[in-house]
C-alpha cells in the first residue's frame, strides 16, 4: 500500500460451538466490521459507530496492536494510517467481535506491510492470538468453519454449502467470554468426553449431510459448555421450546453467550422472526445469512465500481 490509496476491510462476525461443536466449529454471519484506511502521518481512528466510541482512537486500539504486532512478527513496520471504522457486530455478545477485530488487524498488516500472507498464515496467527480457531477462521474464510489446535498447529475444513439463515435473539446485557469460561470445568471424565465427542462428531454429520432435524436435536445434546453456561442465559430452555414450536430446526448458545441462536431453514425465518419480536420485544432479534466469502479487502477503484 502506498500513500493515495484508499482501502475497504470488510470483516463478518460469527457464532461459535453452534452446542456441541465447543472451540472448534465457527459459522460465519451477515454482521460486519468495516475499516477505510489511508497512509496519514500518524495512526488515527475515527468511530462511526456509537459503540466502538468507547475505544482508543490511537495506536493503543487493539485493532491497530494487532497489526503492528503482526507486522512485527514478520520484521516489517508499518506506516501509520488513519481508519474509519463502523460495525454492526454487537459487542460482547458472543458474536465474534474480538474475532473480527484480529482479523481486521491482521489483513491491515499484511496490506500496509505488504507481507504477502497466505490465508492459512493468517488463520494461524489469528488462532495464536485468539487462543482458538473457531470465530477467527469463520471471520476469514466464511461459511461454516471446522477447526482444531494443538501442539502450535492449526486445522481446519471450510464448507460453503449450508442453507440454513440464523435468527440471533440478542440481550442487551453483556457477557464477557472470561467470565463465561470461568465456570466450566477444568478436567473432563472419559465417560463425559467421550460422550461429548460422539455428540460432537454426530452434529457435523448432520449439517454436511443436511440432516437438519439430526443437526437440531443433538445441538441440544452438548456436555462440554452450555449445561455449565446456562444459568447466565436464563432465556434458553424457553427458546429451544418456542423457536422450534415457530419453525426452527436448532437451538444453541452463540459463543459464549449471552445471545442465542436460532438455525431455520429458509421457509421457515419470517415466521420465527415475527413470532421472537412479538414474544420477545426487550431484546434485539436478528435475521442473519451464512456469510459465505469471509474477510475482503478492495482498493479504491474497486470501491467506485
Amino acid at each position: 500500500m502506498i500513500e493515495g490509496d484508499m482501502l475497504q476491510i470488510r470483516v463478518p462476525g460469527s457464532t461459535a460451538n453452534l452446542g456441541p461443536g465447543f472451540d472448534s466449529l465457527g459459522l460465519a454471519l451477515s454482521l460486519y466490521l468495516t475499516l477505510d484506511v489511508e497512509i496519514s502521518d500518524s495512526w488515527e481512528v475515527v468511530m462511526q459507530s456509537e459503540e466502538l466510541r468507547a475505544f482508543p482512537t490511537d495506536e493503543t486500539n487493539f485493532i491497530i496492536k494487532v497489526a503492528i504486532e503482526t507486522a512485527d512478527k514478520y520484521n516489517k513496520s508499518l506506516s501509520p494510517c488513519k481508519i474509519t471504522m463502523k460495525s454492526d457486530i454487537p459487542l460482547a455478545r458472543g458474536l465474534g467481535s474480538s474475532a473480527a477485530a484480529i482479523i481486521a488487524g491482521i489483513e491491515l498488516a499484511n496490506v500496509v506491510g505488504n507481507l504477502n500472507l497466505t490465508n492459512e498464515e493468517k488463520f494461524k496467527v489469528a488462532s495464536e492470538i485468539e487462543g482458538h480457531p473457531d470465530n477467527v477462521g469463520a471471520s476469514l474464510y466464511g461459511g461454516l468453519v471446522i477447526g482444531s489446535q494443538m501442539d502450535g498447529e492449526v486445522e481446519a475444513i471450510v464448507y460453503h454449502n449450508l442453507d440454513f439463515d440464523v435468527v440471533a435473539v440478542v440481550p442487551h446485557q453483556e457477557l464477557l467470554t472470561k467470565e463465561s469460561r470461568e465456570v466450566l470445568p477444568k478436567q473432563y471424565s472419559s465417560d463425559e468426553a467421550v460422550k461429548a465427542s460422539a455428540v460432537s462428531n454426530v452434529f457435523v454429520a448432520a449439517l454436511l449431510s443436511k440432516n437438519y432435524p439430526l443437526a437440531g436435536k443433538v445441538m441440544k445434546k452438548d456436555l462440554f459448555h452450555q449445561p455449565y453456561r446456562k444459568h447466565f442465559v436464563p432465556q434458553l430452555p424457553f427458546l429451544e421450546k418456542f423457536a422450534e414450536e415457530h419453525g426452527a430446526f436448532g437451538v444453541a448458545l452463540s459463543g459464549a453467550g449471552p445471545t442465542v441462536i436460532c438455525c431455520v431453514e429458509n421457509n421457515y425465518e419470517e415466521n420465527l422472526l415475527e413470532a421472537l419480536t412479538q414474544q420477545l420485544p426487550e431484546m434485539n432479534i436478528f435475521r442473519l445469512r451464512i456469510d459465505q466469502v469471509g474477510s475482503t479487502v478492495k482498493v479504491h477503484s474497486e470501491l467506485t465500481k
